[in-house]
């Protein structure tokens, strides 16, 4: 089978969560070359360099979202679909992760076990152990939310997820939308350690029965039912080749340009500090454009190194007291556009960089 080569980028990290706690340790921190392919033989998209003996997750690695109220009401928005196929069914989320997501089910009444070997909590609910037949466990549904991007072979672990379940059930699945990255030229949207990068169109390739789809938080996120006994293996359409941006990274250079014709004369901060604004702070750094600070409301951030570019990320508060009035503020995600302006005063000029703002 014959493969389409899409983008490469060299050398990026090859994690975007994980905090160090000196500039320098962020600075070596491990990286990995990302090369964009298209299978012609299953139509899915990965990266072809990927080695997953460079990651190893441990308890640096932090990606709660959910101190944001904009991502609590997207986890209402799935809290419906779920309810919707799921309300009277036992459940399991396979790669639960800290357990949030779960224990917010647990309490609007679902029965639902978590599963995954990274856990550190103490909920008896959650298993830390991976999904496979010899738990003994299985549910009338399985969830499965973010996960899937970071799969060598997200087929062969969806089989091994329908088989440790009997082939039975209803299976939710979230993953980025890939349409969404190509449309809004998401150049801060490709980084390592997602492998994979999926369309709508994949899993109803992927599933012969795929009862409900569709698109969340602002079109960021696809998701799908579907039923885990019509799971099969994908084969390629001419209709579903992907046409990738020739523009796709011209951003990168505008915004370089406008940061350096300032001479210094405004302070810059990037907003976000997980993947989005690690990868922008990336690509500025290594074209000699300074950015200040990254900004994040999660507090296990705060106080702690980016990988890669060394940025310290501090506080809204903090961010407040050390910025000028009228700093540039590069929004990496203007879902929460709204939130932060609230956040910050109105105190700054706010770029939409998903929007191709500056």
């Amino acid at each position: 089978m014959s493969r389409h080569k899409l983008f490469r980028a060299e050398q990026l990290p090859v994690f975007q969560n994980k905090m160090f706690t000196t500039c320098e340790e962020a600075l070596a921190c491990p990286k990995g070359d990302l090369e964009l392919v298209q299978d012609s033989g299953s139509g899915l998209i990965f990266n072809a360099a990927f080695d997953p003996i460079l990651l190893e997750y441990d308890s640096n690695y932090q990606n709660e979202q959910a101190h944001s109220p904009v991502f609590r009401r997207h986890l209402d928005d799935v809290r419906a679909i779920i309810a919707h196929w799921f309300q009277s069914s036992t459940l399991i989320e396979v790669g639960c992760g800290k357990g949030h997501f779960l224990e917010y089910l647990t309490q609007h009444g679902f029965s639902i076990t978590g599963i995954d070997p990274a856990y550190e909590g103490n909920n008896p609910h959650v298993i830390a152990a991976c999904f496979e037949p010899g738990l003994g466990v299985s549910a009338d549904g399985i969830i499965l939310r973010h996960v899937l991007e970071h799969i060598v072979d997200p087929v062969g672990f969806l089989q091994g997820i329908a088989e440790a379940n009997g082939r039975k059930g209803l299976i939710y699945i979230e993953v980025p939308c890939f349409d969404w990255i190509c449309r809004n030229r998401a150049w801060f949207d490709l980084f390592y350690e997602h492998v994979n990068y999926f369309r709508i169109g994949d899993f109803f390739r992927i599933f012969a029965n795929v009862v409900e789809s569709g698109h969340l938080f602002g079109g960021q996120y696809l998701y799908v039912v579907a039923d885990l006994a019509t799971l099969r293996r994908p084969q390629a359409v001419a209709t579903e080749e992907v046409q990738f941006p020739e523009d796709f990274t011209s951003d990168i250079d505008t915004y370089a340009k406008q940061i350096l014709q300032d001479d210094g004369r405004r302070q810059r901060a990037v907003w976000g500090g997980a993947s989005k604004g690690l990868i922008f702070s990336l690509y500025m750094k290594r074209r000699g454009a300074e950015i200040e600070t990254i900004i994040d409301i999660n507090p296990a951030k705060q106080g702690k190194y980016v990988a890669a570019s060394g940025l310290l990320v501090t506080s809204p508060n903090e961010a407040i007291q050390s910025l000028s009035p009228g700093s540039d503020i590069f929004v990496m995600n203007s879902n929460y556009f709204d939130e932060i302006v609230q956040q910050s005063n109105q105190l700054f000029n706010y770029i939409k960089v998903d929007q191709h703002e500056f």
